[in-house]
C-alpha cells in the first residue's frame, strides 16, 4: 500500500525514468504527454524548478497495461483482454475489507496546523497551455462522509491551487463527493473534506471508479489489496486517511455563497477545454500532513489517445463486471478504444444467444454506474472480434453494421459540463445531457450462419505455418 515501494517495483521493471530539473511550468505537462504517446514509461521528477530536492512528483504511474498488471500484482506481459477479465474477476470476487486505524504512519512524518499551512510547498504544475492556473490534485482523492447515512466517499477530482491555504474544487454534477457537499450546503454548513495528493494506486483506483452511492470505497481498497487498509483519523475533520498517503490535508468547504473563487479552465479527458472559467467552492485548508521526500501522483488528462494512467482497462472491468451483474450473458470481451478517452467508445464483444441478445448488452454496458456517465457510443461485435484490437473492430463496423437498422440513438443520457458537444444554451440553463449511439456490428442473428464466412486462415493453420516458418517472423 505504499507508492515509493510501488515506484521501486517498476524500477526493476525498467518502468521509471528520473527526470531532475524540470520546469513545473508547462514542461512537466509536455514531457508527460510525450512521453505517455509514445507508450513510453513512468516519470520521477525531482529538483523540480523552484522547489528543494526531495519534492518530487510523478507522471504516467500507470500509463501502459503493463504497469497497471504490475499493480493488481499480474504478470506485466498479459494480454489486454485477459488483463480486462482478471481485473473484472477480482471486482466480482472481492470481498470488502474493513480498513483499520492506525496512531501514525508515514503520512504523519510531518504535520502543521492551522496558521502553518503552506500548499505552495509542493510542486503543482501547470499541466496545459491555456490552463486558468497550477492543478496539485489531478491524481488525488477527495474524501468527505455523507451526513445521513455515515460513509464515507472517496472520489478523484480536480483541485486548483489557490494560494497557501485554499483550493480550487470542481466536481462534476451527479458525481457522490458533489452531492455530500450539496447535503451540508442545504443545512447551512460548510462540508468536511480531507485531500490525498500521492497514494499507491491500488489504494487510488477504487476513487477512480463509478461505485454504487453508499459504498465505501476504504473497503475494496482491503479487499483488492487483501489486507486491511491502514487509516488515520484526521484530527480537524476526523475523517479517515491513508496512513501510507504521501500527502493529505483536511478542511472544509464552505457554501458557494459564502466564498467561491474562478477556477479553470482546464484542459481535461476528452481532449477539450469544455467547462471554461467560472465561479467554483473552494476547500479552506487547516491541516498538512506529508511524508519526509513526499510523492505528488500527477494523472492529467491529456487529449487521447494520452491517458497517463490506463483508467479505460479499469473502467472497461468495471462494465463488464455491472453487466454481469444484470444478467447478460455470453460476454467474451469488454474495452475502451483508448483512442475514446476512457468512456466514449465502448466495444462489448459477445456470442449471440437470441433475438435482440446485442442491443440488450448495448443498453446493459450504458446502463450501470460505470457505462452511464459522459459516454458517446457502444459498439458491440461478435465473439470471433477482438475488442481490444481497434482495427478488428472497426472492420466489424465497416462490414457487418448497416447503417438504416444497425445504429440506434438514445437520448437525455447522463453528461457533464466537460461536454464539448453541449450548446451554449443547453449549457447555461444547466441541462447536462447528451445522447448516445449503439452500434450493432455483429452478424444479424436470424442469419447469421448464412452470413459469408470469414476469409482469414484458420487458427490451426496460422500456427502450423508460424511453427515451420518462424525464421521469417522474427519479431513475433
Amino acid at each position: 500500500m505504499d507508492l515509493q515501494v510501488f515506484i521501486d517495483q517498476l524500477d526493476r521493471l525498467g518502468e521509471v525514468k528520473r527526470v531532475d530539473g524540470a520546469d513545473w511550468d508547462l514542461e512537466i505537462g509536455a514531457l508527460t504527454e510525450l512521453s505517455d504517446e509514445r507508450k513510453g514509461p513512468a516519470l520521477l521528477f525531482d529538483r523540480i524548478k523552484g522547489y528543494p530536492p526531495g519534492y518530487r512528483l510523478v507522471s504516467n504511474l500507470t500509463g501502459t497495461p503493463r504497469r497497471l498488471a504490475a499493480a493488481f500484482g499480474y504478470p506485466p506481459d498479459i494480454p489486454n483482454i485477459d488483463l480486462v477479465r482478471q481485473i473484472k474477476d477480482r471486482f466480482k470476487d472481492l470481498k470488502p475489507i474493513d480498513p483499520v486505524y492506525v496512531e501514525k504512519g508515514p503520512v504523519t512524518e510531518n504535520v502543521y496546523g492551522d496558521g502553518e499551512v503552506d500548499l505552495t510547498k509542493f510542486p503543482a504544475p501547470k499541466w496545459h497551455e491555456l490552463d486558468g492556473g497550477r492543478y496539485l490534485g489531478t491524481g488525488d482523492m477527495v474524501i468527505s462522509r455523507d451526513p445521513d447515512g455515515g460513509w464515507v466517499n472517496a472520489g478523484t477530482y480536480r483541485a486548483q491551487l489557490h494560494d497557501r491555504e485554499t483550493l480550487g474544487g470542481f466536481i462534476s454534477p451527479g458525481h457522490h463527493g458533489r452531492i455530500i457537499r450539496e447535503m451540508y450546503w442545504a443545512r447551512g454548513k460548510s462540508c468536511p473534506m480531507a485531500l490525498v495528493f500521492g497514494a499507491h494506486p491500488m489504494v487510488l483506483w477504487p476513487s477512480f471508479l463509478a461505485l454504487p452511492w453508499g459504498t465505501g470505497e476504504y473497503g475494496m481498497c482491503g479487499g483488492l489489496l487483501g489486507e486491511p487498509l491502514q487509516l488515520i483519523k484526521g484530527e480537524y475533520t476526523g475523517l479517515p486517511i491513508p496512513a501510507h498517503a504521501e500527502i493529505a490535508v483536511e478542511g472544509e468547504c464552505p457554501p458557494p455563497e459564502v466564498e467561491s473563487r474562478e477556477e479553470g479552465p482546464f484542459g481535461e479527458w476528452p481532449g477539450y477545454y469544455a467547462s471554461g472559467e467560472r465561479k467554483e467552492p473552494v476547500i479552506k485548508v487547516k491541516r498538512v500532513m506529508h511524508r519526509n521526500n513526499p510523492i505528488v501522483v500527477g494523472f492529467p488528462p491529456m487529449k487521447p489517445p494520452a491517458s497517463g494512467h490506463a483508467s479505460y482497462i479499469v473502467r472497461a472491468s468495471n462494465i463488464w463486471y455491472e453487466m454481469e451483474r444484470l444478467g447478460i450473458p455470453g460476454i467474451k470481451g469488454v474495452w475502451n478504444m483508448r483512442s475514446g478517452g476512457s468512456k466514449f467508445l465502448i466495444v462489448v464483444a459477445i456470442e449471440q444467444k437470441y433475438a435482440g441478445h446485442a442491443r440488450q448488452a448495448a443498453m446493459a454496458a450504458m446502463s450501470g454506474n460505470e457505462g452511464a456517465f459522459h459516454g458517446r457510443f457502444v459498439i458491440v461485435v461478435d465473439e470471433d472480434i477482438d475488442p481490444t484490437n481497434d482495427e478488428d473492430v472497426l472492420w466489424a463496423v465497416a462490414t457487418r453494421c448497416d447503417p438504416a437498422t444497425s445504429i440506434e440513438v438514445v437520448t437525455q443520457c447522463w453528461s457533464t459540463p466537460l461536454d464539448p458537444t453541449l450548446p451554449p444554451d443547453k449549457r447555461a440553463r444547466g441541462d447536462f445531457t447528451n445522447s448516445r449511439a449503439i452500434i450493432s456490428a455483429v452478424r444479424p442473428f436470424h442469419w447469421r450462419k448464412e452470413f459469408p464466412r470469414v476469409n482469414r486462415a484458420s487458427n490451426e493453420l496460422r500456427e502450423a505455418t508460424m511453427k515451420k516458418w518462424r525464421h521469417l517472423f522474427p519479431e513475433s
